[in-house]
């Protein structure tokens, strides 16, 4: 499993939108998708949401940040990540 960050900011329309139901709804999604949310964050600044997510494949994760962005109205910015020592032993 590889992970991945997932970054997301709020579009003007879907601001009145939140709720439990809706995040429930994004996250049975993701797990429809493969994905296991490790942790996930609202957050102040330039991003509203990270979720942190483990998938088999990018296409997953790649499928599952469109597919939020449509349901939710929110964009997805989606990022593989690896540990330092991951880093480390490539270098």
């Amino acid at each position: 499993m590889s992970t991945y960050l997932m970054y997301g900011k709020y579009n003007p329309g879907s601001l009145g939108k939140i709720s439990r139901e809706r995040t429930d709804e994004a996250l049975k999604l993701i797990k429809d998708n493969g994905g296991q949310i490790k942790s996930s964050y609202a957050l102040f600044g330039d991003h509203d949401l990270l979720f942190i997510i483990t998938f088999t494949e990018n296409k997953d994760a790649i499928k599952t940040s469109v597919e939020l962005g449509k349901i939710l109205d929110i964009s997805f910015t989606t990022f593989p990540a690896i540990t330092i020592d991951e880093f480390d032993e490539l270098f």
